[in-house]
């Protein structure tokens, strides 16, 4: 990591699919730190969720609004996280809907708000995608890829994050960082825990990485 913005003000950070099984630890990380975490979801079921871990919820559907609508909502916002996702079980047009489009939404509604810090958690090897294949798999990794591309080209401070396989194991705290890992896995509640580290520490701004389970403290792998 090369360049940094260290801030010991609290932050109020809004999370794009903030009931996922990351937004919702990044959440309670945030707030235990003394942050102000909002939780972006489109169901209002998941509104108490999102609350119990400390954050505020806003009921806001990325597939159906534009940059306008969710920037009117980001008042007082100092950074953005996409941790949102069409799902497992979701068909081809949502990983566009969703991976890519929403991605894209995200920054587009930075720009508009006045909002520089952004964090998208993406996928391992996403620029890898075969153009020509219809398979589900392949254009996950292509609507990651595109929407990375499109957030690169801005002039926000943004960062790419590219985790590995995705496990419900616990934390273990410390992680691989490299532009490419090699293949790997890695515990969600430690990719929420690289996320809070970006943004409290200010690190990693313009740059892109993969992240995997390692032997290096997450602040050190990350500083």
């Amino acid at each position: 990591m090369t360049e940094s913005t260290q801030t010991e003000s609290p932050q109020t950070v809004a999370i794009a699919g903030g009931h996922g099984q990351i937004a919702l630890v990044l959440e309670r990380l945030l707030v235990e730190a003394g942050h102000r975490a909002i939780g972006i979801v489109r169901n209002p079921d998941h509104v108490a969720d999102v609350e119990a871990t400390g954050a505020t919820a806003l009921v806001l559907d990325l597939e159906k609004s534009d940059a306008a609508t969710l920037a009117d909502h980001l008042d007082g916002v100092t950074a953005l996280v996409f941790a949102a996702g069409g799902g497992p079980n979701s068909g081809a047009d949502r990983k566009l809907t969703v991976d890519r489009d929403a991605a894209i939404l995200l920054a587009d509604a930075a720009e508009s708000a006045g909002i520089r810090r952004l964090i998208v958690i993406s996928a391992m090897a996403a620029d890898t995608f075969d153009a020509d294949s219809d398979e589900v798999f392949q254009i996950y990794l292509r609507a990651k890829s595109e929407a990375d591309a499109a957030v690169r080209e801005r002039d926000l401070d943004w960062t790419i994050v590219r985790p590995g396989g995705l496990t419900n194991d616990a934390p273990t705290d410390t992680v691989l960082v490299a532009e490419s890992t090699g293949r790997g896995t890695i515990p969600r509640a430690d990719v929420a825990a690289v996320v809070a580290e970006l943004l409290v520490s200010g690190s990693g701004i313009r740059e892109q990485f993969e992240v995997i389970s390692g032997e290096v403290p997450i602040a050190e792998a990350l500083s």
